[in-house]
């Protein structure tokens, strides 16, 4: 060592900063809103649709239309979110819960005025129930973001119950119709358990496979020695 400073790296002025980290977005931003206002729609919704135990025609259209407009925002925020640089972490918590909140709600409604069987609506849900909190359980090792299988499900999910919360009665063939529905809602319903299944399958792929599960792995090696 000749004991001379060597000083900054080429191409790094001595005192000059690096690079500016950037702030974190602000939650209070356009996508955000647009899902508290999906959350504050599924009671009015879940009213609309429940009203004169669902016979009433004009309270079926509007909640209807209720309906294709909080989905609607839940296709615009992420988009908006995503191309502007606005995702947050209260965006990634209150999005998948105001999703699930809609269509838990439709599901319930529409098995209370007897259009959809109990036993499908119970699966459905313990299987969005389960897989968002087994999402929150594992996300310390690592994010899971939804695939084709999960686009799938929320695209069968939500025509299913378009038409089944739509007064089928109203159009000719109404008897056509309803069959239509019911099977997008059986295949809704296959596609959401075999989803299921394959969530839970990489859910525990990651806790093995992750840094921190490697992390644990070598302090536990550590400790117990040679």
């Amino acid at each position: 060592m000749s004991g001379i400073d060597p000083g900054p790296p080429a191409g790094e002025a001595a005192g000059t900063p690096g690079p500016a980290r950037v702030p974190a977005p602000s939650p209070w931003n356009l996508p955000n809103a647009l899902t508290v206002l999906r959350i504050l729609l599924v009671p009015v919704f879940g009213w609309l649709l429940l009203s004169e135990d669902g016979q009433s025609t004009g309270y079926r259209l509007a909640a209807f239309g209720v309906f294709v407009v909080a989905m609607i925002t839940d296709s615009v925020d992420g988009d908006i979110a995503r191309r502007k640089g606005l995702v947050t972490d209260f965006g990634k918590v209150s999005d998948p819960i105001a999703d699930k909140a809609l269509v838990g709600m439709g599901l319930v409604a529409l098995s209370v005025i007897d259009l959809v069987p109990w036993w499908i609506t119970v699966v459905i849900l313990v299987r969005e129930i389960g897989i968002t909190a087994m999402r929150f359980l594992v996300i310390r090792h690592g994010v899971m973001p939804a695939g084709r299988g999960g686009k799938l499900k929320t695209g069968l999910q939500t025509a299913a119950l378009s038409m089944l919360i739509f007064p089928l009665t109203v159009l000719p063939l109404a008897g056509l119709w309803q069959t239509m529905a019911f099977v997008l809602l059986v295949a809704a319903l296959v596609v959401t358990v075999v989803t299921g299944v394959d969530y839970v399958t990489k859910a525990r792929q990651l806790r093995r496979t992750s840094p921190r599960a490697a992390a644990n792995r070598a302090r536990r090696a550590g400790r117990q020695g040679p």
